[in-house]
């Protein structure tokens, strides 16, 4: 397959609002989305990290920089649209990589209590598996 931009998802939780608590949660998130998606930094487009209202302390961007070649990703940081009784705590990602892969074949990251958000994206296969999930269920084909 040839390369093409695919979008990665990923998503976790901190128990506070904390430098410490996000930075820890943050570079989990990035290793085992690099991790299970045999993912280069290199191959990154674009970061988009959002979090919700009640985490002010840090930007997540800036403790991606620290990850090794991710100082050269573009990245932004917004504040996750506020929803009553929705998952507090929380960040999440979208990355656009470039990947030899179809969609079907990315492996989309949720950890701690973010597991909860997408059970049906949260599967413990690594890339080249052919997860199926939702996109299979749904009939579309792999692009």
């Amino acid at each position: 397959m040839e390369w093409q931009v695919r979008a990665i998802r990923g998503a976790t939780t901190v128990s506070e609002n904390s430098y410490e608590a996000i930075r820890e949660a943050v570079l989990e998130l990035l290793a085992e989305i690099e991790a299970r998606n045999q993912l280069e930094p290199t191959a990154i487009i674009s970061a988009t990290f959002s979090v919700t209202r009640d985490l002010d302390v840090v930007f997540p961007a800036a403790i991606a920089r620290e990850r090794p070649c991710w100082d050269n990703v573009p990245m932004l940081d917004v504040q996750q649209m506020h929803v009553e009784r929705s998952l507090q705590r929380c960040i999440r990602l979208l990355l656009h990589v470039n990947l030899p892969v179809s969609r079907t074949q990315i492996y989309h990251t949720y950890l701690r209590g973010a597991k909860t958000l997408r059970p049906d994206w949260n599967l413990p296969q690594k890339r080249g598996e052919g997860r199926g999930g939702a996109t299979a269920l749904r009939g579309c084909p792999p692009l």
